[in-house]
């Protein structure tokens, strides 16, 4: 298990545009299960790998539902319109107001190169959009009505 340091808001990496990948190596295996085993160490339902000071297009998501790893992912469609509260591991005990399409179908690459494709709903599309957004250097107060400190633990 690795476990790295989050990147907090702040650093420079964070409002870079990550370089996409252009070929599956181990390295990036092992950025995959870096990513998945910070983000569960953390508690976290996501998270991105210029979250871990590294700018290339990989995300992992786990809303509950299940490890989702993706490789130049993008949001290929959208639909709805849903406002609710979001945190991120970059921006510690502070909360904002976020609103997000509802729904996406979202295209990216497996750990394997294969294409995959998700259709996702509700907080998971969320999910899948913040950790996006993460790729083009978009933070969640970026796009927050309203932003808020919290209790740490809270």
């Amino acid at each position: 298990m690795a476990v790295f340091k989050i990147v907090l808001y702040g650093d420079e990496v964070l409002r870079e545009k990550a370089r996409p990948v252009a070929k599956i190596t181990p390295n990036i295996h092992k950025l995959l299960d870096n990513l998945r085993d910070t983000m569960y160490h953390a508690r976290g339902v996501g998270l991105a790998a210029p979250q871990i000071g590294v700018s290339k297009r990989v995300i992992v998501v786990d809303t509950g539902e299940g490890l989702i790893e993706l490789i130049n992912p993008e949001v290929v469609e959208a639909r709805g319109e849903e406002t609710d509260t979001e945190g991120c591991l970059s921006l510690p005990n502070v909360v904002g107001e976020v609103t997000r399409a509802a729904e996406v179908r979202v295209k990216g690459l497996d750990r394997y190169g294969n294409p995959v494709e998700h259709h996702a709903r509700g907080f998971q599309a969320r999910a899948l959009q913040h950790e996006i957004d993460h790729l083009d250097g978009i933070l969640f107060i970026d796009r927050a009505v309203r932003i808020r400190r919290v209790k740490p633990g809270a």
